[in-house]
């Protein structure tokens, strides 16, 4: 088999050591030695200087879980460096082994058989930790408001079927005078109650007149302090997010003349993407690395699933989020084959294909640097 890389090492990582294997090329024999370094940032040091005594110019490396992230970071530079996805270097069943396995990916590496795995550039790697920390932050959010609606519904509290959105701002003056208190009296209602809410006043003042105890009191007070506080750090890290972006304003912008793209999502296109969209390739790469491609499992002449992998949970989920977004749209270009899709082979599939068309348009816009333009009807 042909040599790609006659000078290569491959290195099995984990929590506490790392298992390097360097295979080179002497008088036509292959020559191999194996050496465990700690994690430690000495002992990453020592690594690195192993590597430039055998004149290693190319490592790979296994995506275990975040423990490959500092020595990819500490190696990034000085040696072109392959980051493998494990599911598509399994080594043959048998006797399993940290040594045998750096060899196997040493072997592989060696002859070109590895893959190399999307690693963004740090200033991406960076604002991908503030958009994937902000989605954490926002479900806990929506978490605590559901336990609130939850308490309130358990002591009869029934402001939920009045009030479309209970933490809108007639809601949020209900409910501070509620925590504060206890109770609303229906003369204060006139303060807390904006817009059409004035209307239904008696509605909201009947809806309130549950029991609350000083444990649900407690609780929810509990409860809508630590909303407040998400909600704080949510907006810090939006702010800190903006700052990030800056960079990439002409990336943004363009995505946003995209319906159904608002700032938050084009920040998270970019943060899973980046902006050189020459590492995917093509689009079809791109639909695949983010799990929007069809499967292909055909035995025997038969198609068995067209079940999707994976791919890149983030970036899929905020496409759907914005596929969703213009299957609701009158107006959206996409929004009529949306539910063409969904006819024939219902709502979920027509989401997964509409979102695919519009990672297809984002890569096209942001390789040829031109915004969304709305197809010409003849």
């Amino acid at each position: 088999m042909e040599v790609i890389y006659p000078r290569c090492a491959g290195l099995d990582v984990h929590t506490e050591t790392i298992v390097a294997c360097a295979l080179w090329e002497e008088e036509g024999e292959i020559q191999k030695e194996i050496q465990t370094f700690s994690t430690f940032s000495k002992g990453l040091g020592d690594l690195l200087d192993w590597l430039e005594d055998h004149g290693v110019t190319h490592v790979a490396m296994e995506s275990t879980g975040v423990y490959w992230k500092p020595v990819f970071a500490f190696l990034e530079g000085y040696v072109d460096l392959t980051l493998a996805n494990p599911q598509r270097i399994k080594n043959v069943p048998g006797r399993k082994t940290d040594v045998s396995d750096a060899e196997w990916i040493a072997k592989l590496l060696r002859h070109g058989l590895i893959e190399k795995s999307f690693v963004p550039p740090a200033p991406i790697r960076e604002l991908r930790d503030f958009t994937r920390l902000r989605k954490k932050w926002v479900g806990q959010l929506s978490s605590e408001k559901n336990r609130i609606q939850k308490v309130l519904e358990s002591s009869n509290v029934k402001l939920g079927s009045v009030l479309s959105d209970l933490f809108g701002v007639s809601g949020r003056n209900i409910l501070a005078r509620l925590l504060e208190k206890g109770y609303v009296d229906k003369d204060e209602l006139d303060e807390c109650l904006r817009g059409r809410l004035k209307t239904k006043k008696q509605a909201v003042y009947d809806s309130l007149l549950g029991t609350l105890t000083e444990h649900e009191l407690y609780l929810l007070r509990l409860l809508w302090k630590h909303v407040e506080e998400l909600e704080r750090l949510i907006e810090e890290v939006d702010q800190h997010i903006d700052r990030l972006l800056e960079p990439y304003r002409e990336e943004v912008d363009l995505l946003m003349t995209m319906p159904g793209i608002k700032k938050q999502t084009a920040a998270v296109i970019i943060a899973e993407m980046g902006t050189d969209m020459s590492v995917f390739e093509t689009p079809e790469r791109a639909a695949s690395w983010t799990g929007l491609s069809p499967g292909n499992h055909e035995s025997a002449g038969k198609r068995k699933s067209t079940r999707t992998t994976k791919g890149n949970p983030h970036l899929r989920s905020a496409l759907c989020e914005a596929a969703w977004s213009a299957a609701r749209s009158k107006t959206h270009p996409l929004s009529r084959k949306f539910w063409s899709l969904a006819a024939r082979c219902g709502k979920k599939k027509a989401l997964i294909a509409t979102a695919r068309r519009m990672l297809v348009i984002i890569f096209c816009m942001i390789s040829r640097k031109e915004p969304f333009r709305q197809p010409q009807l003849i």
